[in-house]
This record gives structure tokens, sequence and C-alpha cells, in this order.
């Protein structure tokens, strides 16, 4: 679910972009995820922001570029992390809180190290001893991110404070945000804001600029139901000023117009499987209508495509993961599981070349929707993404936190437990038997 600037400004894009959007944006870093999600996204993966959650295109696998400069230890991932260091570490430690973990300090350390002293975070500082300039372009992408991934983790409250004053201070007076500062907003930039404000304990609706909050920006992105695309939202506007229905945007969008960040669990079923026509649509609509068009994108193929101009449509694997939450979150969970099942079968190699973040956004996936990602066609995605980096510690009876923080392990144990049942059966019987003759005359 995301879009993230690659060198020189330009932006690879995770998901169908509108035509006549520019792919230029001022600056250097990343825009939302990068699934390698999504994210993501609803997320890295990347998407701008979705979200949630990598290194390389969420579309088809491709092979890893070798690293530009020096991975740091702490962070997750082998890959360049010049355009996705942050919001791959930020979707890894969301991804293990969810299971249960607690994330190794190491990791949580590197990512509160990347914040400026303003409170703003960039993709990737190399550098993170050095005072933020001129040369650090901050963004509210990777800022959302760190946000909800320190408020998982815990104890960072004030790093978690002075990213969300600093998002305060850079929202558009529609609302919204835009990816870099000083830019128009998008849908996907002002729906991660919204995920990290709630994440952190804001209601975004009390949020203000100009007397407007991020709800009332998201429905100018929604198209309407009588139109290509009724019920999804566009990034922004197109050159001509029309609404294009863009997967990634919808996905993010539907969840910042639930008032959800990364993680989500099934909600309640809307009202009506269509779009609903709406004046001014609340955000509520706003959500349903945008889940209506994302089932219908997967009723068919089970995953969402994306088309660059210039390239042949090709399955979209983070967009695909962030939609699963989406759907989730609006309460459609047939379509869900549907897209997840498409995920289970043809996205695991995707993931082994994207990275943790894509390890990530599957995680969410399959916690949206109550499946178990310690067996994801007979692979771990909890191990493959704790192997990503510094281990993090298993969940004790003390802490509270018995969730599937190892499903693998949990499943292991089973049959272990249960070939034990059989063998302490096996040995009563011999006993038994033995027993028997030894009394026969």
């Amino acid at each position: 679910m995301r879009r993230r600037p690659a060198a020189h400004g330009t932006v690879e894009v995770y998901g169908a972009e509108p035509p006549g959007v520019s792919r230029a944006l001022p600056g250097s870093p990343q825009e939302r995820q990068s699934p390698t999600m999504n994210v993501r996204r609803s997320a890295a993966a990347l998407a701008v922001v979705g979200v949630l959650a990598a290194a390389a295109p969420a579309t088809a696998a491709g092979p890893s570029p070798s690293p530009k400069v020096t991975v740091p230890s702490g962070l997750y991932g082998k890959g360049d992390p010049t355009y996705d260091g942050v919001w791959r570490q930020s979707l890894t430690l969301v991804a293990q809180r969810t299971l249960g973990y607690r994330p190794a300090t190491g990791a949580v350390d590197w990512l509160t190290g990347q914040q400026c002293a303003n409170g703003s975070f960039a993709a990737f500082r190399a550098a993170p001893a050095k005072p933020c300039d001129d040369k650090v372009t901050a963004d509210t992408n990777s800022t959302a991110a760190a946000v909800q991934a320190l408020a998982a983790t815990g104890g960072r409250g004030a790093a978690v404070t002075k990213a969300v004053d600093w998002l305060k201070s850079v929202q558009n007076k529609d609302g919204g945000w835009s990816y870099f500062p000083g830019s128009p907003s998008d849908a996907n930039s002002t729906s991660v804001v919204i995920g990290a404000l709630a994440a952190a304990g804001t209601d975004p609706a009390n949020v203000r600029k100009s007397g407007k909050s991020p709800y009332d920006a998201l429905p100018a992105w929604a198209v309407p139901c009588d139109r290509d695309g009724g019920g999804a939202l566009a990034f922004q506007p197109d050159k001509k000023g029309e609404l294009v229905a863009n997967a990634d945007a919808t996905a993010a969008g539907l969840l910042g117009a639930l008032g959800k960040g990364f993680v989500a669990k099934a909600g309640k079923a809307p009202a009506k499987d269509a779009c609903v026509a709406a004046g001014h649509p609340t955000r509520e609509q706003v959500a349903d209508n945008a889940g209506a068009y994302l089932a219908a994108a997967v009723a068919k193929s089970g995953h969402l495509r994306s088309t660059l101009p210039g390239a042949k449509g090709q399955p979209d694997f983070g967009n695909t993961a962030d939609a699963v939450v989406a759907l989730a979150a609006d309460g459609r969970t047939e379509p869900a599981r549907k897209a997840y099942a498409w995920l289970e079968k043809n996205a695991g190699q995707w993931a082994a070349q994207s990275g943790p973040a894509a390890y990530a956004q599957l995680i969410l996936a399959a916690h949206a929707i109550g499946e178990q990602p310690g067996d994801f066609a007979g692979t771990s995605l909890v191990s493959s993404l704790n192997a990503q980096g510094p281990a993090p510690r298993m969940p004790s009876a003390e802490d509270g936190e018995h969730k599937a923080a190892s499903e693998e392990k949990d499943s292991k144990t089973g049959v272990w437990w249960t070939v034990g049942v059989f063998l302490v059966a096996g040995i009563g019987i011999g006993f038994l038997l033995s027993g028997r003759k030894k009394r026969q005359p």
C-alpha cells in the first residue's frame, strides 16, 4: 500500500498510480512503505502510505539490489536501507508486538536513534549521531510508521510525543498530510498519519488545521459511485482534477477512515455490499464504499494487480496483503480470506526476496483474519521475519503475553505432545501386557 521515492527524487510505485500523477517528489527519502509493504500498509510496502510494508517492489518478485550503504546492526533486512530503513524497521516491530514478542532492545534503539531533534523521521539516516540538517529530508510516512512502532513497543513515550507534535505541525489546511511537508495532501499519507495518531492515543478527529481534521480530507479523494472505479479512493486528483481509482490508496484510505493503523482485526460487516452514493459521505461511508471496491477487485482472481505506464499488469503482492487487512477491518471477511489464500499460494517467493517489510505485511494480514502466520503454506512467517535481524524475546507467562508469538513452536509442541501421549500410552500398554503374561499359569 505504498509508494516510495527512489534515487534522485523519482518515485517507485507499488500499486497502480493514477494517470497524470507526477512521479517526481522533492527530496530523497522513501515514501510510505517499502514492501520490499506494503505495506500495509496498509506501510511499508512500498507505497506511499499507506501504510503497511520492504526493499523491492510489491509487484513481482525480483532480485534484491546490493546495499549501497552498510546495513547497521539492529536494523532488519540486508537490502539498501536508504529509502526504506525506518519503514521496514517499524513494520517489523509492529508485527513482532502483534505476535506477542518483545522486540530486541537494539532494534528499538536503532529506530529511536533515527529521530531528528524536532521529532521527525527521514527514511534513513546513515549517521544518526549527527544533527539533522537541510540535507535530511523528513517525511510524514516514515514518522507515522515510527510512531506506530514505538507506541507498540512501549517505553518510548517522549519520542512518540515529539513525533506526533511534528506531524501536527505539518498538517495541511485541508486537514490532510502530504508525503513531504509543503506538498498537496494525499490519501495514503493522510491515512498513515491517522494510524499514528490513533496508536499514540490521540483522536484524529481532534487534530485540526483551519478547522478541518483528516476525516474531512478523506472524502475529497473518494470516487463517486456512479463513476468508473466508484467507491475507490484516488491518491490525489490527477492533473485534470479527476479522481482515478487507486487500489493502494483505497486500502490505505479505508483503514484511515476507520481510524485504524497497521494492525486491525475483523470488524462489523457493512449493511450493504455495493457502493452507496452520498453527496457528502461520512468517513464510515467512505470506508464501506472503499471496501466494496476492494471486494469486487479481488472477487475473481483473489488479488490486486499493478499496472505501470508502459508495463504489463502483474500481481501486486504488497497491495493485496494490505487489502486483506482493510477488507477484514471493514467486516468483509470472505473476500479478505480469499485474498489471503491467494497470498499463501503465491507470495512466498516475493516475501523471501523482498525482506522484513513483506513478511510483516503478511503477518499483519494473517492477524487480521485470525490465520496462523506460523504456517504459511508450510513456511513460518514468524521465523522468517525474526531471522532478518536481532532475535526478539519470546513472551513469558510473567509478561501475560501468551499470543501466537510462535505458532510454529506451539504447533511443534503440540505435535510432540501428541507423540508423547502415544508413547506413554504404548509404554503403559506394554507394562500391562507384560504383567498379564507374568500372572498367567
